[in-house]
């Protein structure tokens, strides 16, 4: 019963996830870069999968793409190239967190 409930949950936050995640410009998020939180996300990844990891405190799993270099906090470096080049990024929040990943054609 419990993991039922637990799937039903989970199905839920991939839904809302899904509708509240848009393409925007890099340029729009600087405000949330300032304030340290935007996390990126590659685009080997799915966005969707991360923030629910991270939704869920799924440690483990956030520390491995960590390791790996999937996921991180934006760097300036990053967050520099990425204003230059006027990027477009796909964007969706985990309270506080904005993760980002960018669009790839």
């Amino acid at each position: 019963m419990y993991e039922e409930i637990k799937q039903a949950e989970l199905q839920e936050l991939v839904q809302e996830l899904n509708s509240e995640t848009a393409r925007i410009a890099w340029s729009e998020l600087q405000t949330f870069f300032a304030s340290g939180m935007t996390v990126y996300v590659s685009h080997k990844l799915d966005l969707i999968k991360v923030a629910c990891e991270l939704a869920e405190d799924n440690k483990a799993q956030i520390e491995d793409w960590m390791q790996q270099g999937m996921v991180a906090n934006v760097s300036d470096e990053q967050a520099s190239a990425w204003l230059d080049s006027d990027i477009m990024v796909w964007a969706t929040v985990i309270h506080p967190w904005v993760l980002v990943q960018p669009v790839v054609d």
